[in-house]
């Protein structure tokens, strides 16, 4: 029994400590004579934590000070409308969101001649991005990873308690003005060098809601809002005077409208600032099946602001499992690149993006060096580097790993093969169509898959509960995308009374049986197993794992 779960159930429990609530947690609930023990250890606790706590008030007030309130309050009554008519929208069949073909009524701009912007010298190289959640220690390795562009990620790899945002943002700050340092418990101490990576923001998603910030009419406000709102607010001045184009990343955009929503936000935050119009650059990224049959519309509505394309694979898979729901897909493991449906929307990404003058982004490497493994390391690195291979002989312009150990993989790979800042010149010629985009992968659907759903799903949701976003499991960086296949595929293959290779059905039954085989129960684990079985045996598909989630942090 460790005293962090102790000092966990104490400080969940109410003001008075019922003795049966801390035996429980005890090897032996009959050895009563440590009981003084075990309440010291918690006073040590609290004291050590106050100065925390204080801290972090006093960091909090800096964030959301007067001036960052008032734009957010700007934005939200600006935009929170036409958001949630959007977000309204999605639930429509008939709107761009849920009409899985490419639309009639824009013909006219995939057939006309246009470009987006010219794009800032700052990020015409971004050969190899690194992203990764906005802890203080991260932030800092990130930067001064070697990668061109980091990307600090409010979203999918972090759990967005309110302290893990309002030290994000507080992160981005200081590091901004080259004023950030870090030291570990065991005293190393970590600080920005002198040519970090370029800085990319991205922000929550529009379905998404803050519940620590309310409007006026008391109802929370857009995370989305809150995260790019006090992000600019703070430091969109100070970027500009160094010279550095304010970028963000925007994530499960369904729309070619919620693109020209995003504009519009663009274009009443320059005029807000007295800022060039043109000055903030977005990549959109293209991970949801509707967005795939609309990315030149969302080239065209982002235009002036766009800074390209990128495929957000993971995210993509899951967004066709939740489309195609009624279809069992195979294993996760085998839904990979080379797959039809995958490598038909990369070469249609690449193809529109340098049609239109803009960056083509490549996927995630989510593996992460195995350390005393050399055989197992080695294999892993192969994985990489044949996959970052393939996009850059593809056509794209750059490409994203998960972990620092992986960048010069990336980058030798880009430098052999693309000798320019990008090859967006690189005319891509292809012919995909709607039936390219939606064909049915085959493959096994396999106990061992439904193992490993179960203990990465399980496994991610739990972490998120304690406000980590990012996880390393199996030897991959584990974030909500990757947790998102699968649940989804669990209830996927629950729903459809899936068989499996080994004979086996996959019934809410069978499911139970697997959950109590793999995860334990626990005191520590008791809500995020409800939390998982409610996700897997639901009548309908949840839309997001993180919605669900999102009240219990």
């Amino acid at each position: 029994m460790r005293v962090q779960e102790f000092c966990k159930l104490l400080r969940k429990s109410s003001s008075s400590f019922e003795y049966q609530q801390i035996c429980r947690l005890r090897e032996d609930p009959n050895d009563k004579k440590d009981l003084v023990e075990w309440l010291a250890l918690y006073k040590n606790y609290i004291i050590k934590n106050i100065d925390k706590k204080e801290e972090f008030h006093i960091m909090e007030g800096k964030v959301v000070n007067e001036k960052t309130t008032q734009f957010l309050n700007l934005l939200s009554e600006k935009f929170s409308k036409k958001t949630h008519l959007l977000m309204e929208a999605r639930e429509d069949d008939l709107s761009p969101s849920n009409r899985i073909d490419f639309l009639k009524e824009t013909r006219h701009i995939r057939e006309s001649t246009w470009k987006i912007n010219k794009i800032p010298d700052k990020i015409l190289d971004r050969r190899v991005e690194i992203t990764g959640p906005v802890e203080r220690k991260m932030v800092i390795n990130a930067l001064n990873s070697g990668a061109n562009v980091f990307m600090a990620d409010f979203e999918d790899s972090n759990s967005p308690t309110w302290q893990n945002c309002i030290n994000g943002q507080a992160n981005l700050y200081d590091a901004i003005r080259r004023d950030i340092d870090f030291v570990a418990e065991n005293g190393k101490e970590y600080k920005l060098n002198k040519t970090p990576a370029t800085l990319f923001v991205r922000p929550r998603g529009l379905h998404l809601q803050e519940k620590n910030f309310l409007n006026h009419d008391g109802s929370p406000i857009r995370a989305a809002l809150f995260d790019y709102g006090i992000f600019v607010s703070l430091n969109i001045k100070e970027m500009i005077n160094r010279g550095e184009p304010p970028c963000f990343y925007l994530p499960k955009l369904e729309s070619y409208l919620e693109a020209r929503l995003w504009a519009e936000i663009f274009s009443f935050t320059e005029e807000y600032y007295n800022i060039k119009k043109g000055t903030i650059k977005a990549t959109v990224l293209v991970e949801t099946l509707p967005l795939a049959f609309q990315m030149e519309e969302v080239l065209y509505e982002l235009r002036e602001y766009s800074a390209g394309l990128n495929c957000g694979r993971w995210d993509y898979i899951f967004s066709f499992m939740k489309t195609l729901s009624t279809i069992s897909l195979p294993d996760r493991d085998q839904l990979t690149m080379s797959r039809h449906f995958m490598s038909s929307y990369t070469n249609l990404l690449v193809h529109t993006c340098h049609k239109r003058g803009a960056h083509a982004m490549g996927g995630m490497a989510a593996q992460i060096p195995i350390k005393n493994n050399p055989e197992a390391n080695s294999a892993a690195l192969k994985k990489v580097k044949e996959d970052k291979e393939r996009e850059a002989i593809n056509g794209h312009d750059g490409t994203w790993v998960a972990h620092p150990g992986l960048i010069s993989v990336a980058k030798d790979v880009f430098d052999l093969h693309m000798k320019g800042k990008n090859q967006i010149d690189r005319e891509i010629e292809t012919n995909v169509s709607r039936e390219d985009l939606l064909r049915i992968p085959s493959g096994e659907c396999t106990e061992d898959c439904f193992r490993k759903n179960i203990n990465i799903g399980f496994t991610y949701l739990n972490s998120w509960l304690e406000g980590k976003g990012c996880v390393p499991i199996n030897n991959l960086m584990e974030d909500a995308a990757t947790a998102e296949i699968s649940r989804t595929q669990l209830w996927q293959w629950i729903k459809n009374k899936t068989e499996l290779t080994n004979g086996s059905v996959c019934t809410e039954e069978y499911f139970n049986k697997l959950l109590n085989e793999e995860i334990e129960d626990s005191h520590d684990n008791y809500l995020a197993k409800k939390i998982f079985k409610n996700l897997c045996l639901s009548d309908s598909l949840d839309k997001f794992l993180t919605t669900v989630c999102y009240k219990h942090l």
